[in-house]
Formats: structure tokens, sequence, C-alpha cells
């Protein structure tokens, strides 16, 4: 038999409704399996109702960051588009009449995060400024005449959108609009101006003096470049010089959204283009700061009662750092830590308000009492209680409830108590050299999370450093420490803390006004001293025992008010972090609120390809969940799919792999699942449909990279992996 050669083509089918599907999480799909109690629906329900509190928190967060860049924007926008319409002879209009003006807005490695701000910079400049806005992606625009397409169909179109819009509602749009002007500025400009004039014979004021209204009458046309490195410079280049042509026609302004550095932007144009722009730099936030005030309005906050695990927080932190850069994505992955904690933990229904939590557990069924009986610090807390206590716990269910609402609220107020005097011990330690508790809060808050801190050596480093701060410095410190605790003061622990922190600021104050006579008092004992009298005495006796004197006191040193007064805080400093930044595992029911699968987390958004597709090929049931894919070791189950079946056969192979042979072990195995006799095959012919599969499953094989076709022998693959799970 002929050997065949493996299929090399790839081929991509596009579905007629290439719209981003949204997969929404509903109770159906939450909750697994045919009983469904009540409780698995609150549980469903106060999953959708935390989220949907954490995303809106999020959302006006993003709107709070992103307002100041765009104010910017909006009147770097407007203050074009009147210079395009003044009368004036000045050197602005002049400029303006040679130049199109440019907001090059640096945004930062986090790609990722960019779609969705140029999202809400495009929504902002059609709500309250110009509907003509169009954004382009470099991988769209490979040439000027695509650019130029995609402006015209934006503009022109007002319906179309090219990330929703399906093939055949592309195609039909550019025809359409190729059929009733070519695609050229000159077409651009004459839709402007035709629009312009219409809009201006429909408005019922017939006066146009002001300026703002001239404004709204000849609206600017806003071309966003979203990934600014990702355009070819020639298309850049040559699309600025079309467009300065006509800038006296059009309102053009260009926004470049920049990843790396403003000078890339340099680089891209030479100078004979560069000069036909007015560019304006704009900054947005850095993503650690977007990612420092997210963690501290989500994560370090008494509002939303859901928390994360030590390991887990650091599983995001590291993805963010080491991967893409991207708040959106962080969010994502809480959301995903969030789901899971809901969906894996029955007793995560009490993960609410106190007021919420109290009410549900007075309706926990005799099953809930057991598994509540079951979690690990439960069982702890138990164990340190009296036998009578046990007893009651153990056996008694309303005792029992009683109980857990008492936990729950102590785990509430321990909660509330934790976050101020963290953020208090990073303001104390987040400006000592070599940060030895951290920059970052998110740092020390991890370490926090752990261990006891108070038992690390970076933490007794920091109150070393902390020792020999200087007056200002300190008071500084304590100043700080008190803005902190002010939006917690409703606490009676952060109350007293308070009224402690303002008692040593006002000694503080104090010793001020002891310093004059401290060191008139000081002058007056130097005259007496052993040093003056070492000055004054030479006889050797004398110097010996003045010597010695000296020794003495400057072991029995006293210290000084300040010094006194300096230890007094760190002291008690120290004793607030031993009191309240216990780790959450000393706390019963920390379960509860605390998710703490940190693989999980690991293996859904830190994926492994090869892993993946390993466990796929050999044992299609973890993925299938079909029974009749169940297999025993390292056997091949006849009725998996052909992929799986042509894997399993070419892991028994070596470096190279005959074709013939693969093919014959292939049909043997198949042909046992559908009951027939390999040997009766008629003229010794393989079947036609057996062996396409065959070829269809070697191509996939190939197209997967575990093989490829190689020149020592025609009829032979080469093996590219070895060894398997």
């Amino acid at each position: 038999m002929a050997t065949c050669f493996v299929s090399k083509g790839c081929f991509v089918f596009k579905p007629k409704d290439s719209k981003k599907r949204k997969i929404s999480v509903t109770a159906d799909s939450f909750i697994k399996g045919k009983a469904v109690s009540e409780n698995d629906r609150l549980r469903f329900s106060t999953y959708v109702s935390l989220w949907q509190q954490m995303k809106e928190e999020t959302e006006s967060l993003q709107e709070n960051l992103n307002e100041k860049i765009f104010d910017n924007l909006l009147s770097f926008i407007k203050k074009s588009n009147i210079q395009l319409h003044s009368k004036q002879n000045d050197w602005s209009y002049r400029m303006r009449c040679s130049e199109i003006p440019a907001a090059a807005v640096v945004l930062g490695v986090n790609v990722p995060d960019h779609e969705m701000t140029f999202q809400n910079l495009s929504d902002l400049l059609k709500q309250s400024l110009t509907p003509h806005v169009v954004c382009l992606q470099g991988k769209e625009c490979t040439t000027v005449k695509h650019v130029l397409q995609k402006v015209l169909i934006n503009l022109m179109g007002g319906t179309v959108n090219d990330e929703e819009e399906d093939e055949e509602g592309v195609h039909h749009s550019v025809h359409f609009s190729q059929r009733k002007m070519h695609c050229s500025m000159a077409s651009l400009a004459g839709w402007y101006s035709a629009t312009t004039q219409k809009s201006t014979s429909n408005s019922p004021s017939k006066k146009r003096k002001s300026p703002s209204l001239g404004q709204e009458q000849s609206p600017p046309i806003v071309i966003i470049f979203k990934d600014l490195e990702s355009f070819l410079p020639k298309v850049l280049q040559d699309f600025i010089v079309i467009s300065s042509n006509y800038i006296q026609q059009l309102p053009l302004v260009l926004v470049f959204g920049i990843a790396t550095s403003p000078i890339t932007l340099h680089r891209m144009l030479p100078h004979a283009v560069s000069s036909l722009l007015c560019i304006e730099l704009f900054q947005s936030l850095s993503c650690t700061d977007h990612l420092t005030t997210v963690i501290d309005k989500l994560v370090l906050t008494t509002k939303f009662p859901f928390k994360l695990n030590g390991k887990v927080l650091q599983v995001l932190i590291s993805i963010f750092l080491y991967h893409d850069f991207s708040v959106r994505n962080f969010v994502k992955g809480l959301q995903l830590s969030l789901l899971e904690h809901f969906y894996s933990h029955p007793l995560s229904l009490l993960c609410c308000t106190p007021d919420e939590a109290n009410a549900r557990v007075q309706n926990l069924t005799h099953d809930d009492c057991e598994l509540i009986r079951q979690v690990p610090s439960f069982m702890g807390y138990v164990d340190h209680q009296d036998s009578e206590k046990q007893v009651k716990l153990l056996t008694n269910d309303q005792y029992l409830k009683d109980d857990v609402q008492k936990l729950l609220t102590d785990l509430h107020i321990y909660h509330q108590n934790y976050f101020p005097i963290l953020k208090c011990l990073h303001v104390s330690t987040s400006s000592l050299p070599k940060y030895p508790l951290g920059k970052q809060i998110r740092e020390l808050y991890i370490t926090c999370l752990e261990r006891n801190i108070w038992e690390t050596e970076e933490y007794s480093s920091a109150f070393q450093l902390l020792g020999m701060m200087a007056k200002d410095e300190l008071v500084c410190l304590l100043q700080k420490c008190m803005e902190v605790l002010k939006s917690f003061k409703q606490q009676t622990a952060i109350t007293e803390a308070m009224q402690k922190l303002e008692e040593f600021l006002t000694n503080f104050q104090k010793l001020d006004d002891v310093a004059a006579v401290a060191e008139v008092k000081e002058n007056e004992d130097q005259k007496t001293s052993p040093r003056k009298s070492l000055q004054e005495k030479t006889d050797l006796y004398q110097l010996q025992k003045t010597l010695m004197e000296m020794k003495k006191s400057r072991r029995s040193k006293k210290l000084s008010r300040f010094e006194v007064l300096r230890k007094e805080v760190l002291e008690f400093l120290d004793k607030l972090v031993r009191q309240y930044l216990l780790p959450p595992e000393t706390q019963p029911l920390h379960e509860v609120v605390y998710f703490s699968a940190a693989s999980t987390i690991r293996r859904h958004l830190n994926a492994a390809p090869r892993t993946a597709l390993q466990t796929a090929l050999s044992n299609p049931y973890y993925y299938l969940q079909n029974d009749v894919l169940r297999s025993e070791g390292g056997s091949i189950t006849n009725t998996a799919p052909d992929i799986c079946i042509v894997y399993k056969l070419h892991l028994e192979c070596g470096r190279l792999i005959n074709l013939y042979d693969w093919l014959q072990a292939f049909v043997t195995v198949v042909s046992a699942a559908e009951e027939k006799d390999p040997d009766k095959m008629s003229n010794g012919q393989v079947d036609e449909v057996l062996h396409a599969r065959f070829i269809r499953a070697v191509s996939e094989l190939e197209f997967l990279g575990f093989i490829k076709p190689t020149k020592q022998k025609t009829d032979h693959v080469a093996r590219l992996t070895w060894g398997g799970l």
C-alpha cells in the first residue's frame, strides 16, 4: 500500500455570527446535582449580589482614576477645535492651519486594560463632544487603504462596529461606501461638509456667532490609534501626510495609544512627518499604583466579607507582575476566586454582612450544623473549651448556632481592627531604608496573612530603624497614623489607639518647652563633669580615677526624655501589632470567608498547555466525563476519539514512526470497537473511512506539534516529544 502524505493544511471557519458571546453563570450551572436545596440557591444569590457590588466599586474606581486624564484630553480636543473656527490671524491659528492636533497618551504596558480605557474614552467623547469617533487597531490597518476604509465605514456607516460585525456585514458596508463614493480623504471631506451643512440647515437658531455653538455644529473627527506600536510606520506616515492636506477642511484630531515610551512616536515618524503634528503628551496612572488602589478598595476593607488567603493573593499578584500587568485580569481572577469559594464551600452562605449571617445561622439545618462541626478551625476552637461546653457544641444544635453567631461577629470585629493597624504599620515602615517590610502594602499584607509578623527578622530590623528616628520624623509618622485611623474611628479599639497617639503627640510638643531648661541644666552639669575635671587635674592617681568615673557614667547613662518617649511609642505600636495582626488561621470559622484553593486558581489562570494536551489525549475521560472512556493504567480504550488512539500508539514508537505500521495498529484497535475482524479486509486494503480517519488524526497530531514529516524516510514521521503523563 502506498503511503499518504500527512496533511499540512490549516483551515479557519468563521461563524456566521461572530458577535462576542458572554458566558454567564446561572443557577443551574452553578449548582450541580439533582437535589437542590434552598441553601444552594441562597449561596448563588449571595455570590451574584456580592460580585455586583464589587463590580460597581471597580467601575467607580476606574472612572475616578481616568477622570483626570480624560478631562485633559477633552480640554485639548475642545481647544484644538476652537482654534480651527477662530478667525484671528494669530500664531495659534496659523499653527492650527498647518498642523494636526495629536494627543500621545502613554498608558503603560498593561495592554489588556487599554481596550477598556479607549472604550470609555470613546463613549465619553460621543456623549459630550462629538459623534465622530473612530478606533483603529494595527492588525486591521496594514495599508493606508484599510485605514481609510475603517475610518469611512465607522463615520459614514454610523452603526458599524468592527469588533461585533460579522464578515458579511463588513463586506456589505465597504461595498456600500465605495459604491456611493471613492474611498479617499476627499470623500470624507465631502461627506463631512454635507453633514455639517445639513445640521446647520436643520438648526432652529439663525444666529451662530457663539464659538461654542459653532463648535457643536462642526464637531471634530477624533481618530484613536489604540496600539501605536502595532501599526506599520509607513502606513502611519502616509496617512498623516494625506490628512495634513485636508486639515483646513476636516477638523481632525489624532489620539495615539502608547504602551512603552513617548519616544516610540518619534522613532516611527521622521521629522518631515512629525512636523505635521502638534503633539501633546498625556500620562496615565501606572498600573502598579492602579493595582494598589484596587487592592485597597476590594481586599483591604470590611465592606466586602469575602477575603483571599495569602497564597491565593500571591498567585494573583504574581500573574500580574510576571505576565500582563493587567488590573482587569486581576479583577477577573478575584471574580474567579469568589465564584470558586461559593461553588465549593457549602458554608459560604454565611459569607455576608453580620446581620444577614446572624439570620441565616438560625435557619441552618442539622446537616449544616454537622458541616460546621467538621470545619478544622472550629474543631480547634472546641478543643480549647471546657468539657461541658464541648458536649453542648457537639450535641446541641441551638447552642451551636448561638455560639456560631458570636464567632462570626468576632470575626467581623477582627477585620475591623486588622486593616487599620495593618495600614498604620505600613505607613510606619514603608519609608525605611531598604524597605524591610516591603514598599507596597500588599507585600506586608501577604506576610501578615501567612505568619506572625513580629516573629520575622524583617520586623525586628524595621523596629531597630524606627528606634533611631529623629523627633521630627517620629512626629510625622504619628500624624500619618492618626490620619489612617480617623477613617476607622467607629471601633472602640481604634478610638483608644487614637487617644493614645494624641497623648504621644502632646508629649512631644511639651519636649520643646522644656528644651531650654534642660539645656541650661546641662551646661551647669558640664562645669562639674568628669571631663571638666580631666582638664583641671594632672595627677596620675586623679587621672585614673576620673577615667574610671567617665567609663562608669557611660555604662549607666540615663535615657533622655525624648528617647524614653520614643521607646514608649514603639512599644505601643508593637503591642497593637501583636494584638490585632494575628493571622486569619487563628480565628474560628475563618474558612467561611477566606478562599484558600491557590492551586485551583493557578490551574485556571496560569495554564500549562502541554500538560493539558497530554492529559486530554492520554485520558479523555478527564474532560469528556464519559464512563465509556474510563481506562486503567496505560491501556488503550478502543472507544476513545481517534486522535487519542493515535496518540497512545505513537507513545509506543521510537524516534521515527512507520506510517503503515501505525495505520495497521490503529485499524486493529478501532475494528475491535466496531466488532470487526481486521484480518478480513477486502484484497488486503484498509477501509477508506478508517484510512481517512487515521489521516485526519495524524494531521491533528502534527498540528499540535507531536510529530513532523522527515526526509530520512519517505514513509516515516519523526516524533518530537518524549514521555507522557
